[in-house]
């Protein structure tokens, strides 16, 4: 049997679904965030989709019409599956405290062990959609460092998004001498999602 190569067809058809959601996403009403599991299933979401149309876009923007053919090279596409998992680690990371810190300036909201249970729920049940063990136990104890050292009085507004787009910059497949030339554009586009992420937060939230 031959090497088993793979294709645009091997991303997860969850994948293609929040790349093709984040065409739509502006026409579908949201609904409040009322509880944890509804904030639960936004940090989710939501980490997924920036994590998704980031990377993606930045490959696309850097290949060109030739995008799709890369997906053919099963050593792309390893680098590419690993890039998103490790990127949208660090993605959920930033949003649970982002979150968190939000709830506690205001809606005095302080039980903060809730967003622990949170965010290792949301990777346990990543194991299922393949995302790598050594990323998810690496994952914790990130997230663990974080907690002892955040600041929940002032994190959301104290450039909470950083990680999340210094890792796209990271991990993207992109040959390091192009990548220095696209730091600039690279850290902003990942701030620019966020900030719609930010803003439809505070728009539906309603603890």
């Amino acid at each position: 049997m031959g090497k088993y190569k793979l294709t645009w067809r091997d991303l997860t058809w969850r994948d293609f679904k929040i790349y093709l959601f984040a065409l739509f996403k502006a026409f579908i009403p949201k609904k409040k965030i009322k509880n944890l599991d509804d904030l639960e299933e936004f940090i989710q979401s939501k980490s997924a989709w920036v994590t998704q149309v980031t990377l993606y876009g930045y490959l696309k923007t850097r290949m060109g019409t030739r995008y799709v053919l890369h997906f053919e090279n099963d050593e792309f596409m390893s680098s590419v599956n690993l890039a998103k998992w490790n990127i949208y680690s660090v993605a959920l990371q930033d949003l649970t405290l982002y979150t968190f810190s939000y709830l506690k300036n205001n809606f005095n909201f302080d039980d903060f062990e809730k967003s622990k249970e949170i965010f290792l729920k949301i990777l346990d049940d990543e194991i299922t959609n393949k995302m790598p063990l050594n990323i998810i136990e690496s994952a914790k104890n990130n997230f663990s460092d974080r907690l002892h050292n955040i600041n929940w009085d002032n994190y959301y507004n104290d450039l909470p998004f950083n990680p999340s787009a210094l890792s796209l910059y990271k991990w993207a497949p992109i040959a390091e001498e192009l990548k220095t030339l696209d730091r600039k554009i690279v850290l902003n586009s990942v701030i620019l999602k966020w900030d719609t992420v930010k803003k439809e937060f505070q728009e539906r939230i309603n603890f």
